[in-house]
């Protein structure tokens, strides 16, 4: 969610794709940069709801009606096609329906990002990614990246919403390792866009506080508490960007904050290839 290292070649095409490189990708889509919508514009304000305990663990069964109420109440704005902010295991995001064209407009909008910087896909289970991709990698990778702070980009399916990232044939998958999220995301029952809770070109977020700005035009905000730790930059590095779209092969498209046990993973337990155009 945080922004790239610079790349090269053919690695600067596919982070373009994506949303990760430092200019538009020459798309069929303008790439014009929207404005975020004024204060004078804004609405009321979004409904704050806190969970109880720490949000990236299940709430035990004392505090679970908290629990359960943030979810609903999660699930009820997403499928009205509402934008909310959200706690993962990186960053704060903000999430919306994925098969809901206004609600990916807003997005852009809310945030002042270029229309030519893709959106994210999150999902509540390893299985989902095989109806929303074309997968060409073992079943057993996938289930020891994800859940995790990764982002796999690999070859979308004609499931996802033809006005998500129309301009680009890949997609960008996450599964957070946050217990809130992948139960978000399995009641909602779809896939949720999702990109990080700060105006494009600013810091990302590691607690609500520092995104209060864009309160006015949410619908509602789920306090998961602070993420990380607040004081290191390596906080706010952002998944660790994974293109997984050529057989036998993996490109780092954003080092992120779990490049070295992913690139592990990837050489030494499935014997992929560095892509020779990855980031450095």
């Amino acid at each position: 969610m945080s922004p790239a290292r610079p790349c090269t070649g053919l690695r600067a095409a596919v982070a373009a794709s994506i949303g990760l490189g430092e200019g538009p990708t020459g798309s069929a889509r303008s790439g014009r940069l929207l404005r975020p919508p004024s204060p004078a514009l804004a609405a009321p304000g979004a409904r704050l709801l806190r969970l109880p305990g720490n949000g990236a663990v299940q709430a035990a069964i004392p505090e679970r009606a908290g629990w359960t109420e943030a979810l609903r109440a999660a699930v009820a704005e997403l499928r009205a096609g509402a934008v909310v902010a959200v706690p993962t295991d990186t960053l704060y995001g903000l999430a919306c329906s994925a098969s809901c064209s206004t609600a990916l407009d807003a997005v852009y909008r809310l945030k002042g990002r270029s229309e030519a910087k893709p959106l994210a896909v999150c999902l509540g289970r390893v299985a989902d990614v095989y109806r929303y991709c074309q997968v060409r990698v073992p079943e057993e990778l996938l289930k020891d990246l994800l859940p995790g702070p990764v982002t796999l980009v690999m070859e979308r399916s004609e499931e996802l919403n033809k006005d998500l990232n129309p301009f680009t044939p890949l997609v960008g998958i996450r599964i957070p390792d946050h217990a809130f999220m992948q139960e978000l995301a399995q009641m909602f029952g779809g896939p949720l866009a999702l990109t990080s809770a700060n105006l494009s070109s600013q810091a990302s977020s590691l607690n609500v506080e520092e995104f209060q700005d864009l309160w006015p035009h949410l619908s509602l905000v789920i306090d998961g508490g602070p993420i990380g730790d607040g004081q290191s930059p390596e906080c706010r590095l952002g998944s660790t960007v994974v293109d997984l779209s050529v057989s036998g092969r993996f490109g780092i498209i954003r080092p992120g904050c779990a490049l070295e046990s992913t690139t592990a993973i990837l050489q030494q337990k499935y014997g992929l290839l560095p892509s020779h155009r990855s980031c450095p």
